[in-house]
């Protein structure tokens, strides 16, 4: 899927990939704790997300059983590299500068990242 979800689908989708699945009403509450929004909003969210097949769903009684049908990992790689196109002109390297001098990371951190550039350096080799 090419097409990225605007922020509001984006939250949406972030309540579905929490909870696994739920009805509108449900993922109105969700967002509800957070930011004042109404039902009928969050209804026609979800409803335009299904026509983008972001989403899926199963009838249940009157009310209709959400899933998201696109994986969490494939939307954050796929916005991620938009961002960094966008913003560090395809640069990863001022993204991770920049990310590393914007927020002071801990030795666990620090420690877990210098286990996934071994990782990669050893995947080029």
């Amino acid at each position: 899927m090419d097409v990225q979800p605007t922020n509001s689908e984006l939250e949406v989708l972030t309540v579905l990939w929490e909870l696994g699945s739920g009805t509108a009403r449900e993922v109105h509450e969700e967002l509800a704790k957070t930011k004042s929004t109404g039902y009928t909003t969050t209804l026609k969210i979800i409803q335009n997300m299904f026509d983008k097949g972001f989403l899926t769903r199963e009838p249940k009684g009157q009310t209709h059983i959400y899933y998201s049908a696109v994986e969490q990992q494939v939307i954050q790689k796929q916005m991620l590299g938009g961002f960094v196109n966008k913003v560090f002109s395809g640069s990863s390297q001022n993204l991770i500068l920049q990310a590393l001098g914007n927020q002071k990371p801990n030795k666990d951190e620090l420690d877990e990242i210098r286990a996934m550039l071994d990782e990669l350096e050893n995947k080029k080799k």
